[in-house]
């Protein structure tokens, strides 16, 4: 049996290496998406663009003009000297915000009034907006205490001091990448096995395999064995990108995070041969991989808490096997979560593999005879 097994897995390969469109499809696109992903998706804001309409024009407003200037994350891009042209500065998308320093700005602050400072900020992305207004009260800040402690004056009466864990530069990219590597396993493994018997039925050789000695089950282990190699080989090359590229540090053990990747693509790959098990071309094994693979990202907690998701929506979420392996591949990168923790995130994707490899068996067989 295991001759047997191994003889359609070496076929299996050299359907997939002999073939130039997927060894580009299993190999480049996955490198090219993570180091491309890695850069361009973060929730980080930098080079936020603004714009100064300074009426003050005294000591005390230049320098709180100076501490958006220094800041890393401010660019200014123009100067305003009459109000009518804040809204034209919004409306272009010149500038994210205009910050706005009253007549009194100066008079105010000597005086022990408040002096009030205006934000005007383009809203049309929310979350940028609220990210960028972060930024602007980080900066009056620091002015308000050196202010006060120049001039003698008490602070407020309670400060906060914030120390965040786990991301102590709180770098978005240490949260992202490693989330990508669960995104890209779960397309290459996906398409690989979706495809792998829809492939035969088109070129006419699954008929082949029907006079051959190969039990139904002998086959579908042939035709998983594959993918799950091949998602090995891609998980370790984006982990060693992640850590030696991208600088995200690996807390947990290589161990533990290779158990993960094995339950992941164990329920994966079974994911995948029930969908190749139901497509007669591969054009049917494409578009049942794409219905599957972008519902399974959008709920599996990649980029949108689940939390934050509705109750029914929330209980869906527990049979998408890639919601757990985020909690496991984030735990291990970042937080150091040991095995016997993640023992809750293990069982399901065991489950979820062992019902999709049953039902792909069986439905497999129901067609095949």
């Amino acid at each position: 049996m295991a001759k047997r097994i191994f003889s359609l897995m070496i076929k299996e390969f050299l359907a997939i290496l002999l073939d130039k469109k997927s060894r580009v499809v299993v190999f480049v696109p996955p490198i090219i998406q993570v180091l491309v992903f890695g850069y361009a998706a973060t929730f980080d804001l930098k080079n936020i663009t603004y714009a100064i309409y300074n009426e003050d024009s005294s000591a005390l407003s230049r320098e709180l003009e100076a501490g958006f200037k220094g800041s890393t994350h401010f660019q200014e891009v123009a100067r305003i000297r009459r109000h009518d042209q804040i809204a034209p500065m919004i409306d272009r998308r010149d500038a994210l915000l205009v910050l706005h320093i009253g007549p009194e700005f100066s008079r105010d602050l000597t005086t022990g009034r408040p002096a009030v400072v205006q934000v005007i900020v383009d809203g049309r992305n929310s979350n940028t907006a609220l990210l960028a207004l972060n930024y602007v009260k980080t900066v009056i800040t620091a002015f308000n205490n050196d202010f006060a402690a120049r001039n003698g004056r008490a602070g407020p009466p309670a400060r906060l001091e914030t120390r965040a864990w786990f991301n102590p530069n709180l770098e978005s990219r240490w949260f992202i990448v490693p989330g990508i590597v669960g995104l890209l396993l779960l397309v290459v493994t996906i398409l690989v096995t979706a495809l792998s018997v829809a492939r035969e039925r088109e070129q006419g050789t699954f008929d082949q395999l029907l006079v051959t000695p190969f039990r139904p089950v002998e086959i579908l282990i042939g035709k998983a064995l594959p993918g799950f190699i091949i998602g090995i080989a891609e998980a370790t090359v984006i982990i060693l990108i992640t850590v030696f590229w991208f600088r995200v540090p690996l807390q947990g053990s290589v161990a533990t995070l290779y158990a993960g990747v094995v339950l992941f693509l164990f329920s994966s790959v079974g994911v995948g041969l029930m969908i190749s098990s139901l497509s007669v071309t591969q054009q049917q094994g494409l578009l049942g991989a794409f219905l599957f693979v972008v519902p399974a990202i959008i709920l599996s907690g990649f980029t949108t808490p689940i939390a934050n998701m509705p109750h029914l929506i929330r209980q869906i979420t527990y049979l998408n096997p890639m919601r757990y392996f985020m909690i496991i591949i984030r735990g291990i990168f970042l937080e150091g979560t040991p095995f016997s923790m993640l023992l809750g995130q293990f069982w399901p994707l065991a489950a979820i593999g062992l019902f999709n490899m049953v039902l792909a068996g069986w439905m497999f067989r129901r067609r095949l005879y």
